[in-house]
Order: C-alpha cells, then sequence, then structure tokens
C-alpha cells in the first residue's frame, strides 16, 4: 500500500516536472504563472523530503533483516511485511495523501495556464568555452583609450626583445579580452606586421591545440595533422621571415617546460615581432619571460555613468551583465534547469564571502543538485563541471590572491538573492555571519522554520574576532526539531561535544565540525551515527584527542569525503570498516595506526581499491614507547594505496625501512610525498624517477646521515624531471648530501622552483650547483652547509638564518675563513637574519636593480648599510646617496636609535608604496625634498618625526589609504590634528589609527571634515579622550574600534551616552 502511493506521487511528481522548463520561461512575465511555480516548488521540497524518508526506511529495514539471516531477495522488497511498524506506516500515509491532495490542486490551474511539457531540458552551453573569436569587436568601448595606446605603443615603438611578450594582466571580467580585440583590429596593425593570429588558450594548455589554432588563423586552413613536429615545422615555415603578431588569450598555465615548447617555432622569429597574452595571473607572464606586464584596471566612475559604475564596482563585465538584464536579452533564467537551481542556493553565499570550489559542490550534492547521473562516482565531476559552467558564464569570478578560491560578484550576488526569493514563503536554506557571541536572539525568526535544508554559519576573517560561541538553546531546541536537514555546520564554534540529536537527522548528507577552537577536545563522535546512511560528507578536521569512529561507521557506504578515520586502543581492527566505504574520494587521513595488532586487518580495509582517494596521511603515535617495528612494517605493507594516488603524507612511522610500495615506479601519478617524523627511518626512497612528483617534504627524519644515490634511483639521468619544492627540516644527524654528479651530462632538479634546507646543523658540503628554474631559496641553522646562489639564474627570494660565519654580503674578495655570498642580479627579496658577525653590505648590492625588499634582523655588528635595517642598534646612517633600488615598495625603519636622516634620495623612491618608521628618536627632519607623494601607508611612531610629516607633507600625500599614528605619536597633543598647526588630514584615506596620545582629549573636526571615504578608524590608549567630530562625519565609517580609553566607553554607551549619536552608522563598532 505504501509502496504503491509512493509510486503514484512519483509518477504524478515527473509529469509536472515536464512544464518546468515552460514555467521558468513565462513566469518572468506572468505572475499567476510564477505563484504557480512558488507553490509547485514547495511542494516538489515536500515531495523529496517523504521520498527520502521511506528510502531510508526501507533501507534500515533490509539490514535488519539481513543481520537476522533472512537474505532471500523476496523478503526484502515485500515492503508491506517490511514496515509492520504501524506508527510510521500511520505518518507516512497521512503525509503521501496530503502531498497528493496538493498536487491534484495544482493540475487544474497548470492546465488553466495551458503550461507545455517538453522531453527534455533546453539545451546546454557548448562543453568548450566560447571562443571570442578576434573580429568581435565590442561596437563601443569607453575608458580603454590609455592602456590601447600603451599596448600600441610596446607594438609599434618598441624593437627591444625584451618586449616579445606583452602580457596584459587582470582579474575576470575587466577586458583583458576587449583591450587585446581593440588592439589586434587596430588599423595600424597591418602596416606594421606582416601576419597576425589568435589562439584561445583557456585553463588547458595543450601545446598541439594551441599551435594548430595559430596555424590555422594564419592560413585559413584547417590542419588536421596530431605531429607537434609537424605542425610546429608547418607554423615555423608560415612565420620564416616575417614580422608577427600572435595573440595568446587567456592563459592560466604557469609550465614554463610547455611555454619553451610552445614558442619553439618562434625562436627564428623577425626582429620586432610581437605576442600579446591575456591572462589572470601575474605568474605566468613571469614564466613567459616578459620585461614588464600591462595591469588593467578598474575603469573609473569617469569612463561610465557613475551610479552604474559603483553598483558593478569598475567591471566592466558586471556592467555588461546588467545592461543585458536591462535589455530583457540575456537573463539569470535563461540558465538551464540544473544550473538555475545551483546558482540560486548562492543566495545562502554572503557578499565578499570566498569560497572553496570543493566546498559549494557538496553543499550542492547535499541538496540532491546532481541526480541527473546515476552512477555515485559520476555524480561528482557532474559537480565540476556545473560548477565550471558558472564560471565560463562570469556569474563566478576567480580570486585575485588565490586561484583556488572563488567569489561572487556583488551586482550577481543581489541577482541570486532575487531569484532565490521565489523558492518558498518558508525558509529552506540559512546560512549567516558568525559573530562572537552568535545568542538566542539571532534565531529567534526560525525556529517555525521546520523545513530546512541548510544550516550553514559562515566566517569572514576578522582581527578582533577570533573565538566564537553558539548558545546552547540552537543545540538543544532548535536543531533536533530540523529533521529535513541535509547540510548542518557547527564550524568555528567552541564546542566540544557533537550532540546526540545528530544521529537522528536521517536526511543529512554534509556534516562539518572541523576547525572548532574546542574540537581539538572532542573525545567521540555520537553514538548512533550509523542512522546517518545518507551521509556524504563528514569532516571532524582538528579532533585530535578523538578516541575512536563510531559503532558501525561501515554502514555509511554513501560516504565520499570523510577527513579523518580514528582507531582506538585495542580497537586497531577497526581499520577492516573502511573496507565497504567503496565511495570515498579525495582526501582521507587515518591516525592511531599503532593500535592495529593484526597486520591482515590493514590488508582489509583495500586501500588499493579506491582509485578516487588522490591524497592519503598515514599516521602513528608521536609516542614511539612500547612499538612494535615489525608490525608496522607489515601495517605499511597492507596499507598500500590505489596507484592513481597523488599525494602521501606518512608521519611517526617506527620502522627503520618503508614499504617496498613507497616509491614505487609504478605509482606514477604520485605529485606529493611527505615524510614527518619517522625517527628511525635510515634511508630515504627512492623517488627520483616518478615522473610527476612535484613536492617532496623531508622532516624531522633523526637517523637518517647520508642522502645520495638511493634517493635519486639506480640511473640517475633526468632524475626529479617535474619536482618543484624540495624541503629538508629538522634532520638533525645528516650529515652527507652525494649529488651523485659524476656524470656531467645527468641534468637533477631541472624545474626546482623552490628548496629549503633547515635545521641540518652537521650537514657538510655544498648546495646542487645547478638549479636553473630556482626561484625561492631557504637555509637556515645550517652551520657547516657552503652556501653559493651565483649559479642560479632566476632566483628572486633569498633567506638566510642563523648563520654565525656570514660577515659580508656582496663582496668580490676572497678570504679564507669567511663565507662567500655572491648574489645573482635577478634577487627581488632577500632577508638576513641572525647572522651575529654580519658587518657591512657591499656597493655591488647596487646592480640588484630588481631588488625590491631586503630584511636584516638581528645583526648587531652591521655598521654601514644602504638598505632598510632592523634592530641594529649601532646604525647611523643610510649613505649619503640613498638606496640604490628604484623598484623599493616597502622601507620600514624599526629599532635603530642611532639613525640620524632618512635616506638621501627618499623623494625619487617612485615605486614606494608603503613607509614606516618606528623607533628612531634621532630622525627629527624630512629632507627638502619631501617623501614620495605617492605613498599608499603610512605608519609613525614617534614626536619628531611625526610632527616634522604633519608640518610639511602631509597635504601632499593624495594616494594615501591607510595612516598609523603609534607610540607616543604626540605625547601633548590635545587635539587630533592639532588645531594650533591647522592641518587636514587626506581625504584619500580609508584607514586611520590613532593609538597612545596620553593627553588627547578631543578630535577636531576641522581635520576631519573632508575624510568622506574614511571606512575604518581605531583609536587606542588615548585615557583621556572624551570627544569624537560631530556633524555626521564619521557617517562613511564601516569599523570603529576604541581600545583602552575608559572615558570614552562610558560616552560611547548606546542609546545613553553623549558620544553615540556620533557612531550609529558603522556595521561594526567595537569598545572595550
Amino acid at each position: 500500500m505504501v509502496l504503491e502511493e509512493i509510486q503514484n506521487l512519483e509518477k504524478e511528481l515527473k509529469q509536472i516536472r515536464r512544464v518546468l522548463d515552460d514555467a521558468e520561461e513565462r513566469q518572468m512575465k506572468e505572475q499567476l504563472v510564477k505563484d504557480w511555480l512558488i507553490d509547485l516548488q514547495n511542494l516538489a521540497f515536500d515531495v523529496e523530503d517523504v521520498l527520502d524518508e521511506f528510502a531510508i526506511e526501507i533501507g534500515r529495514r533490509n539490514l535488519m533483516m539481513e543481520r537476522r539471516g533472512s537474505s532471500s531477495k523476496s523478503s526484502r522488497l515485500n515492503i508491506p511485511h517490511s514496515f509492520n511498524d504501524v506508527l510510521f506506516n500511520r505518518d507516512i500515509m497521512s503525509k503521501i495523501r496530503d502531498l497528493t491532495a496538493k498536487l491534484k490542486d495544482l493540475e487544474p490551474q497548470r492546465n488553466k495556464l495551458e503550461l507545455r511539457m517538453t522531453d527534455c531540458e533546453r539545451p546546454t552551453r557548448l562543453e568548450q568555452r566560447l571562443q571570442l573569436a578576434s573580429l568581435e569587436i565590442e561596437n563601443h568601448v569607453y575608458g580603454r583609450d590609455k592602456d590601447k595606446q600603451t599596448i600600441l605603443d610596446l607594438l609599434l615603438k618598441s624593437n627591444d626583445e625584451r618586449n616579445f611578450v606583452i602580457p596584459i594582466v587582470g582579474m575576470g571580467g575587466i577586458g583583458k579580452t576587449t583591450l587585446a580585440q581593440l588592439v589586434y583590429n587596430d588599423a595600424s596593425i597591418p602596416n606594421h606586421f606582416h601576419l597576425k593570429a589568435w589562439a584561445c588558450v583557456s585553463d588547458y594548455f595543450d601545446v598541439l591545440r594551441i599551435t594548430k589554432e595559430i596555424l590555422q588563423s594564419i592560413t585559413s586552413v584547417s590542419c588536421n595533422d596530431n605531429d607537434l613536429n609537424i605542425v610546429q615545422e608547418k607554423l615555423q615555415k608560415e612565420l620564416s621571415g616575417k614580422k608577427f603578431l600572435i595573440v595568446l588569450d587567456d592563459v592560466w598555465n604557469e609550465n614554463y617546460h610547455e611555454w619553451t615548447i610552445l614558442q619553439s617555432p618562434f625562436k627564428t622569429r623577425t626582429q620586432g615581432s610581437k605576442i600579446i597574452v591575456t591572462t589572470r595571473n601575474h605568474g605566468v607572464s613571469s614564466t613567459m619571460g616578459a620585461l614588464h606586464a600591462h595591469s588593467l584596471e578598474l575603469l573609473s566612475t569617469d569612463d561610465f555613468a557613475e551610479k552604474i559604475v559603483r553598483k558593478c564596482d569598475g567591471l566592466p563585465l558586471a556592467a555588461k551583465t546588467l545592461g543585458g538584464l536591462l535589455r530583457t536579452n540575456v537573463s539569470y533564467h535563461h540558465l538551464p534547469l540544473h544550473l538555475n537551481r545551483c546558482f540560486m542556493y548562492y543566495a545562502i553565499i554572503p557578499k565578499d564571502y570566498e569560497f572553496e570550489k570543493e566546498e559549494i559542490i557538496l553543499l550542492w550534492r547535499a541538496q540532491g543538485f546532481l541526480q541527473e547521473v546515476r552512477d555515485k562516482q559520476c555524480i561528482h565531476d557532474l559537480g565540476h563541471k556545473y560548477f565550471n559552467d558558472l564560471v565560463s558564464r562570469s556569474l563566478l569570478q576567480v580570486c585575485v590572491n588565490n586561484n583556488s578560491r572563488f567569489f561572487m560578484h556583488d551586482l550577481i550576488n543581489d541577482l541570486a538573492q532575487l531569484d532565490s526569493q521565489r523558492i518558498s514563503k518558508h525558509a529552506r536554506h540559512l546560512s549567516y555571519i558568525v559573530e562572537n557571541f552568535d545568542g538566542i536572539k539571532k534565531f529567534e525568526g526560525i525556529y517555525e522554520a521546520q523545513h530546512l535544508r541548510t544550516f550553514l554559519p559562515l566566517r569572514l576573517s576578522s582581527v578582533f574576532r577570533t573565538r566564537n560561541f553558539l548558545t546552547n538553546h540552537v543545540l538543544t531546541n532548535l536543531l533536533p526539531n530540523l529533521r529535513c536537514l541535509r547540510a548542518l555546520s557547527l564550524e568555528g564554534y567552541q564546542i566540544t561535544i557533537l550532540p546526540e540529536f545528530v544521529g537522528d537527522l536521517k536526511l543529512l548528507r554534509y556534516l562539518k565540525f572541523s576547525h572548532n577552537e574546542g574540537c581539538d577536545n572532542l573525545e567521540k563522535l555520537p553514538s548512533e551515527m550509523e542512522k546517518l546512511v545518507n551521509l556524504c560528507y563528514l569532516d571532524i578536521t582538528g579532533a585530535d584527542k578523538l578516541e575512536s569512529m563510531a559503532s558501525n561507521v561501515s554502514k555509511l557506504t554513501n560516504l565520499q569525503k570523510l577527513s579523518i578515520f580514528v582507531l582506538g586502543k585495542e580497537k586497531g581492527h577497526k581499520i577492516r570498516e573502511l573496507m565497504k566505504l567503496s565511495n570515498l574520494r579525495g582526501e582521507l587521513c587515518i591516525s592511531g595506526l599503532q593500535n592495529i595488532a593484526e597486520s591482515r586487518d590493514a590488508w582489509m580495509a583495500r586501500l588499493s581499491d579506491k582509485s578516487r582517494i588522490g591524497n592519503l596521511k598515514l599516521q602513528w603515535s608521536k609516542d614511539f614507547v612500547n612499538r612494535r617495528e615489525e608490525v608496522e612494517k607489515k601495517v605499511l605493507d597492507g596499507l598500500q594505496p590505489s596507484k592513481k594516488l597523488m599525494e602521501l603524507s606518512i608521519k611517526f612511522y617506527c620502522g627503520e625501512m618503508l614499504a617496498n610500495w613507497v616509491g614505487d615506479s609504478s605509482f606514477n601519478c604520485l605529485q606529493s610525498l611527505c615524510l614527518d617524523g619517522c625517527i628511525n627511518l635510515l634511508s630515504l626512497p627512492s623517488i627520483g624517477k616518478l615522473p610527476l612528483l612535484k613536492k617532496v617534504r623531508i622532516k624531522v627524519l633523526r637517523s637518517v646521515r647520508t642522502v645520495g644515490v638511493e634517493f635519486f634511483g639506480e640511473n640517475m639521468t633526468n632524475t626529479f624531471s617535474s619536482l618543484e619544492i624540495l624541503e629538508f627540516e629538522d634532520m638533525l644527524n645528516w650529515e652527507k648530501w652525494n649529488l651523485c654528479e659524476v656524470d656531467e651530462e645527468a641534468r637533477k632538479f631541472p624545474k626546482l622552483r623552490e628548496l629549503l634546507i633547515q635545521k641540518c646543523p652537521l650537514l657538510l658540503g655544498s648546495m646542487p650547483e645547478d638549479l636553473p628554474s630556482l626561484k625561492k631559496l631557504t637555509i637556515g641553522l645550517c652551520w657547516k652547509l657552503i652556501i653559493a646562489v651565483q649559479n642560479f639564474p632566476l632566483l628572486s627570494e633569498l633567506e638566510i638564518r642563523g648563520c654565525h660565519e656570514l660577515v659580508s654580503i656582496g663582496t668580490e674578495e676572497e678570504r679564507e675563513e669567511l663565507m662567500q655570498l655572491k648574489i645573482p642580479s635577478s634577487i627581488v627579496r632577500m632577508r638576513i637574519n641572525n647572522c651575529e658577525r654580519l658587518e657591512k653590505l657591499s656597493t655591488t648590492l647596487y646592480s640588484l636593480t630588481l631588488l625590491m625588499e631586503l630584511k636584516l634582523l638581528g645583526c648587531p655588528k652591521l655598521i654601514s648599510v644602504r638598505i632598510w635595517i632592523n634592530n641594529c642598534s649601532n646604525l647611523i646612517s643610510l649613505g649619503e646617496s640613498g638606496l640604490p633600488t628604484t623598484n623599493l615598495e616597502v622601507l620600514r625603519l624599526y629599532s635603530c636609535r642611532r639613525l640620524q636622516a632618512l635616506p638621501g634620495n627618499m623623494h625619487s623612491l617612485n615605486a614606494l608604496k608603503k613607509l614606516e618608521i618606528r623607533d628612531c628618536p634621532n630622525v627629527t627632519s624630512i629632507l627638502e625634498e619631501g617623501i614620495p607623494t605617492h605613498l599608499t601607508s603610512l605608519r609613525i611612531g614617534g614626536p619628531n618625526i611625526w610632527k616634522a610629516i604633519l608640518e610639511r607633507d602631509l597635504h601632499t600625500l593624495t594616494c594615501l589609504k591607510s595612516l598609523d599614528i603609534l607610540s607616543n605619536g604626540c605625547p601633548d597633543a590635545v587635539s587630533f590634528p592639532q588645531e594650533e598647526i591647522g592641518v587636514t588630514l587626506p581625504s584619500s584615506l580609508t584607514y586611520l589609527c590613532i593609538s597612545d596620545f596620553p593627553k588627547l582629549e578631543s578630535l577636531s573636526s576641522n581635520g576631519f571634515h573632508n575624510l568622506t571615504s574614511l571606512q575604518r578608524l581605531t583609536i587606542a590608549n588615548c585615557p583621556n579622550l572624551k570627544t569624537l567630530p560631530g556633524n555626521n562625519m564619521l557617517s562613511s565609517l564601516l569599523e570603529l574600534n576604541i581600545v583602552g580609553c575608559p572615558m570614552m566607553e562610558e560616552r560611547c554607551k548606546r542609546d545613553k551616552g553623549p558620544e553615540w549619536s556620533k557612531i550609529t552608522y558603522p556595521h561594526t563598532l567595537c569598545c572595550y
């Protein structure tokens, strides 16, 4: 009876789903259709809840029958007999009848509205990214005239071969491709270049495809050859003796090797030939050897109508999207139905929140948005496809500073929220920003939302919010009643116990409890978690004290993400439960491996069958007492993973030898290896021939004395061919690094970009001499290691710590007793720390024309220096001629108490953006030429230097965004700015900090009247402060922090203090 009713319900629902496409189209213009669609979607949610509840009960009953030994298929599917529970039958039947009645009520209205049935969804987008043809130029392009002329000048007027590659760099949607189109189609191009070609690269850097596309663009003939050598020969022949212009649009790849292959046909180019590259990533321009990159900035309010550009944050793509919506030609409603659901879900993500791709896909999975493929192992791939579709439509964007994170532009977020408002009158999804204390009042309106499917607290980074607390009422009264929850997160709260009610949320698919401050004290999981048979995602990262997993975790067969699997004491056999979790993918950490008593249990986990686990972490205890090496060796043998593994970490293993599979050549997909805390290990595995290995980290291997042939492999030609990062740390007994350099033609580490050797005090000899790709080198506490860096042509970052024998940097003389350090001209950042005998920096530093940052810390004997220094108490002068590099962006002068003057050429440092001067009491004046007027950040501590800047230079700093006056900046000032001086602060300021003014009583209205852009104001340790500026002068503030100002604390009390009316504008107010 129950099964028959549910099947009828499903059929009715499928029939109605066939009109969804037509309803989606028409609801934009017809209110009646829109209302009908809202009712249908509410009903669809309720139906899904009932169907899921029913499926779970079927599964539970079948498992019970299996336990009783009933294996008859007919018995297991005899649903009426399975549901003897009268209460459940009564409840489910009541729900079904109610839903069926509501569905029937919708049918007459559907017929009346004449909604058209379809057999399939409207077509989705093409699989490949839509390539913008070079001729598809915008009719009108505004605000890019200067950018266009700059690129044209580089193309037409510069024959410098170092400008062969011209990158256009900027965030997604900013107009890089459009600018390239403008240049490409300019009338002057054909007069200067014989040939031109356009190729769209995108995120998959396929050298053959790109080469064929360039060739086809030149010849207008399709190329069917698939031999790269043949295609490149044809292209080289076409380009021979001709000056060409090639545009590579939307380049993401930073792989130097692949770029080298691609440019092979260009090596015999005619002088004046150029390549334009559009990219979001500055690293791409560096890889391609570009001398300069043209950074495309946001459009200003002069380039667009003022209101629209403010809404779009200067993004032409956002404005273009808005225009399309206004014209009703393009709309988010025209997304395919499956993408529309995913897009609407973004309404719960707050503005400015950055998220991981995987994070969103798992939430989609929890909501059932990825059910169009029945094969469970394909569902996740489907999520990646949907996500990439939304990115390609510019509805999601890559974060500028972190390519692995994404965000939604404010305009698009507004659209998603508008779109989501039609889902239901009743809340189905909830997210909110976590605060210090989330009390009962915050959740008052949610107690009636019994059908809530998502409960998602999110944290925005803030310096004032480090610990977060959640009212116990949420755990005891709210969440236990939300029986429809699919996604539950309690991330980041001070919670030490995972509540037992979690086991009753049967529909739960996503459970996140990671990174709680109290999570490291969590000892056990809810006892009935085995009920969560739909659970796909379980994240308890950080639960280091968890004693063991919940009972019968093997029943959670739908699990795809399991952050950690803990083996408790005397329960090591439970690792067998991993055998049935065949859908696990991504990262898996197995801890407590010392508790496995029988090695056969490890084999029964069958990790080798779990080919979708890409990152495996195997972890024993830090306590090595009473450990059995022979057992652990066999356990490690039994934990052999799939050959498709990409990342492997082994921690606190006590054996002297690793398992044979570690480093075996059959693991040719391995990209990362970490060995940490294996203190008895005598030698490193042979991993030099693994073709894709990119990162190796060796840490706390106290028994290793020699690294040599066993590390590289027997055949030492082209070892570590893909390695990019190599780290050795805390190898206290490592004495010899045998680089096996007998064969001069045997190349090692050809792609190594970063090398770290730290806390290896016994290591003798020298480092590898030929590292052609090395960009970053860190050496620390290696007393005996010979440091030579002159043969690293691309080295840009150098850090040396605790090298007590280093006396001079950059000298040309050979000194037998001193360490010699010759610096390559490619250096951009250099840090020397705790080199106690360092006395001087030589004039050869003047050849470092690319140097942007030099830090020297803890060098007490340093007498003469021409670059910034920190905590060098004897330093008197920075040199008469000033600083040697015009590329310097940051200059900090700290605790140089004998320093008497600023650098002589301070005014000519055109790249300088940040200047900090603190605890330099003898710097009392500014040179006649003043300080650079283009500073964006100024931090000053000390009354003399502050007074000099305030009187002479402050009004000239028209680009200044951030101003900090710290540490007794004005010990006698009663008002700020001091009214007797009559100085106003720069109107460009967005952040102002005033600290340690012991006599300060008021903030001057005259000084603040023009700060219309000020967003953040911090006032600290001003005990006599009584008055804030009036007349709405703080109306632009988003954040106000008053710390250590006891009088202000009383005067700013909500609705009572006399200053309260002046500070009602900020979104955030902290007063303590």
